[in-house]
Parts: C-alpha cells; sequence; structure tokens
C-alpha cells in the first residue's frame, strides 16, 4: 500500500480534493496543528475550496514546540493530505483533506515561520494553542506563540503591511477576548508603541468551536490503512456533528465560511453559555459520576438509561430555565442531539479524558447555574450533587476501591483536602479561588453535604435513584 501523498491521491478511493491544490495560496496560518483543528477548521476551508470558493485562503500549520516534530514527520512525506474520518452508529464516512498547504516547524527555521507571519499575504492568523498557552505570566510555559505573534506585528508594522485578523480557536470562553488582553499585555511589556498599533490593526473575534475529536491512536491509522485503503500516518477521526459560530469582526477580509456551515453572528455569548452550561456541563456530570461507578468511556456512561433520566432532567429542571432563548436554537432538539452525541459507540472517548482538570472546569461549567439557582431561591440538588461527583472523585478512590488519577494542576492539594474531608466538604470549599461565596451559602453547603454523604456511604447508583425519587435528605438523617 502506498503512503497517502499528492503523487498518490488519484488512487484513493474515499472522497478527496477535486480542486488543484497547486493553484491554492496561504491566506491562513494556523498555530497549533492538532487533531481538532485538522477536524474542524480546515474541513471548513476544504469545503469552500470543493466549492470553488477561498482559493487565496489555504492554510500554513505552524508548530511552535520540538514535540511537534511528529505532525511535521508525519505531514511532510503526505503533502499535508490527511483521512478525516466522522464515526457513528451508522458506520464510518472517509475523506481527504487538501486545505493544509504547508506545514512549518519553528525550531527548524523560525525566520520562515515570522515570514509566513508578516507576509501581506496572510490576512487571517488563526490559534489552537490550548487555554494554557495564553497565560503569558506561567514560568513553566513559556509564551511561545505571542513570542513570535509579537515580533510578526512588529515587522508588519515597520513595513506598512495591512491589518490582520487573529481568531482563536480555542475552547475558551471569550477566546477572542482572551487573546486580545494576551497580546496586548506581551507586546506592550516590549514596546508600548507596538501595543497601540496591534489594538489598531488587529481585530480579535471570538467563536464558539464544538467537535468530538478523541486523540488518533495506533487502532485508528489501522482502520483507516483496512477499512479504506489509505496509508495515513496522521488520520484524525471524530464525531460527525460539528459547529462553528464566529464574530463576523474580520478586518482584513475572510473566506466565505458561512457557505461551508459556519454561522456569522454579533455576539457569540449566547452560543457559549449555551455550550458551557449544556454540552460541557453535561461532560463534566458524566465524567465524575461515571467514573465512580466503574465507567471508563463517555458513550458507556452516556447509554446507561439511569445517567440518561439523571442528566435530561438536570438539563430542564435546573439548567435550561437559566438560559436565555437563541434565535434559531431549539433547546429541546440540542440537548437530545447531545445526548446521541455522547453515546456514539464508535467515538471511544476516554472518560479520563473528561475528568481532566477539574479545578478548571467545574468552576466554569457547573458552579455558574449553582450560583444562579440559589440566587433565584432554589436548592439545585442534581447540579449539586454533580459537584458533589467531583469532590468524591478527588478521593483518589472509586467505589470498588480501586486507584483514581488525578490529573490536575491543583492536584497535590485537592487530594490532600479531599482525603481529610472524606465526606465533609468543608476543606474543599474553603478553596476561595474554586468556590468563591458558595461557601457562605448555607444552602448549598447543606447540600453538597447530604450529597457527598450519599456517594460515600450509598455509591452512586443508589445516590442517583434517590435523587431522581426526591429524597435528597442526609443518611445520617434517616
Amino acid at each position: 500500500m502506498t503512503r497517502l501523498s499528492d503523487a498518490t491521491l488519484k488512487n484513493v478511493i474515499v472522497p478527496k480534493p477535486d480542486y488543484d491544490r497547486a493553484a491554492v495560496t496561504d491566506g491562513i496560518v494556523h498555530i497549533g496543528v492538532g487533531g481538532f483543528h485538522r477536524a474542524h477548521q480546515a474541513v471548513y476551508l476544504d469545503d469552500l475550496l470543493g466549492q470553488g470558493k477561498a482559493r487565496e485562503w489555504g492554510i500554513c500549520g505552524v508548530g511552535l514546540l520540538p514535540q511537534d516534530a511528529k505532525m511535521r514527520d508525519a505531514l511532510a512525506p503526505q503533502d499535508g493530505l490527511y483521512t478525516v474520518v466522522a464515526r457513528d452508529a451508522e458506520g464510518d464516512q472517509a475523506r481527504i483533506i487538501g486545505s493544509l498547504t504547508r506545514y512549518l516547524l519553528a525550531p527548524d527555521d523560525p525566520e520562515r515561520v515570522l515570514a509566513a507571519l508578516a507576509a501581506p499575504t496572510t490576512r487571517l492568523v488563526t490559534l489552537t494553542i490550548t487555554e494554557g498557552g495564553y497565560d503569558i505570566d506561567d514560568p513553566d510555559r513559556p509564551a511561545v506563540a505571542f513570542q513570535y505573534l509579537a515580533d510578526a506585528l512588529d515587522r508588519r508594522r515597520r513595513a506598512g503591511t495591512g491589518p490582520v485578523t487573529m481568531l482563536s480557536c480555542d475552547n475558551v470562553e471569550g477566546n477572542g477576548r482572551v487573546a486580545r488582553q494576551a497580546l496586548l499585555a506581551f507586546a506592550g511589556r516590549r514596546d508600548p508603541a507596538l501595543a497601540d498599533w496591534i489594538a489598531a490593526h488587529v481585530t480579535f473575534p471570538s467563536c464558539m468551536v464544538d467537535r468530538i475529536t478523541p486523540q488518533t491512536t495506533d487502532a485508528d491509522r489501522a482502520l483507516v490503512r483496512d477499512e479504506f485503503g489509505v496509508d495515513d500516518a496522521w488520520a484524525v477521526v471524530c464525531e460527525p456533528f460539528r459547529q462553528w459560530v464566529i464574530e463576523d469582526e474580520f478586518c482584513s477580509g475572510r473566506p466565505p465560511l458561512e457557505d461551508a456551515g459556519a454561522q456569522m453572528t454579533g455576539d457569540v455569548r449566547p452560543y457559549e453559555l449555551i455550550k458551557l452550561r449544556l454540552l460541557n456541563a453535561g461532560h463534566s456530570t458524566l465524567g465524575y459520576l461515571g467514573w465512580l461507578a466503574g465507567f471508563r468511556y463517555i458513550n458507556e456512561v452516556a447509554s446507561d438509561p439511569q445517567f440518561q433520566t439523571f442528566l435530561r432532567r438536570l438539563w430542564d429542571e435546573e439548567v435550561t430555565p437559566l438560559l436565555a432563548p437563541v434565535p434559531g436554537l431549539d433547546l429541546d432538539v440540542y440537548k437530545a442531539t447531545l445526548l446521541h452525541r455522547f453515546a456514539n459507540p464508535r467515538i471511544a472517548d476516554q472518560v479520563a479524558r473528561i475528568c481532566l482538570d477539574g479545578s478548571a472546569k467545574v468552576p466554569r461549567f457547573l458552579l455558574p447555574s449553582v450560583r444562579e439557582q440559589l440566587q433565584c431561591g432554589h436548592t439545585p440538588h442534581l447540579l449539586t450533587l454533580a459537584v458533589a461527583g467531583w469532590l468524591r472523585y478527588l478521593s483518589g478512590t472509586d467505589e470498588q476501591g480501586r486507584p483514581i488519577p488525578i490529573e490536575d494542576p491543583m492536584a497535590a492539594t485537592l487530594q490532600e483536602r479531599a482525603r481529610a474531608g472524606g465526606p465533609d466538604p468543608r476543606p474543599l470549599l474553603s478553596l476561595g479561588n474554586l468556590f468563591g461565596d458558595l461557601a457562605e451559602s448555607p444552602r448549598f453547603v447543606a447540600a453538597l453535604q447530604s450529597a457527598l454523604q450519599h456517594l460515600y456511604s450509598e455509591g452512586t447508583r443508589a445516590t442517583l435513584a434517590a435523587y431522581m425519587e426526591g429524597d435528597k435528605s442526609s443518611p445520617a438523617q434517616k
């Protein structure tokens, strides 16, 4: 079997680019070419190219770190081509993506990366550098992306090159605002005049992205080879669903992304909020409670009738009433679609991945709804049980006595307090950076203590059953 490349593309039997890739020029530089970018943004651009549009909006991929060499080594022999396999219960659908025209590794040649970013033809710079990549003060993680961006924008300023749009595609609330704040702060430390120029010549639209994309495994590569006859060193698997909602604040033109299914809007925040409160909160709920019950894959938890019913009630009773209507979006359909996506048996999304970094996720995904319900005079018992699931998970041992690997920047502190408190949540509640004023709410503290005691004394399934029957009293009170 021949390795995927421009030369062998004619032999591939799955859908493939039918446009002239040699005629596509770079208008986009993307920093952080991981699986999500290749399953999401690059697919939208490939769709446009297949429609005969956006020929000046090809993607120049950039890897900034030495470990990105594996992407270079995989994609270079393939001329940037790779396979995307969308998987669900109905089967697998594969296609070859051709929108990535070249890939540059910064440690190999920093000048080529700077030249690409500063080129007049580059009108859009997109980013997937993870949430931590925007922390310019982390001593253990130098802000490499912002070093390159500041240098390149300084070149554009001095050369009189036109404006450019920076579009963060990370799963970060207000990602455009976060990117703008980080870049202006970084540039301002170096040269206040540069920061002023950036503020005047660069726009930072926010966007909301969504497509479940597990990490590619050797089994995935074998599937692409055996099922579709494609020898691809860096295929990517994902779910069929995809969503991209983008604020239309581009200062140097843009590809017609709406023609590929993206939604342009004046304000992405209502869409972000729905995703955070339903999708992300739902994932966390299934993740922590599911792990305690012995599940290791999200689709298995989401396919369990008891967990399905619990999550749907949590959404319907305690989250949806807090959400403002969004034109064109039916929340009942959205929630049903989420459950279908979570239960996709062809996406092996690990519970362990969902449970990562709970100290960053729980305060963003679950606690805002808890706080708003309390402000409305209600005690959100189902949401509180989801939070209690995280606290029980932090003990480091599941209900079968097996160890739980806690991967979190605050792991040592969290585990120490979880083990010290056991069924008493107060040692963890005293972490003000996580719970804030919720620790001062008698109703929340009592509800959380009751939920945590249930989980410790009765286990997850019995607790879910009790809560759905309306019995939220503490086991000690029975």
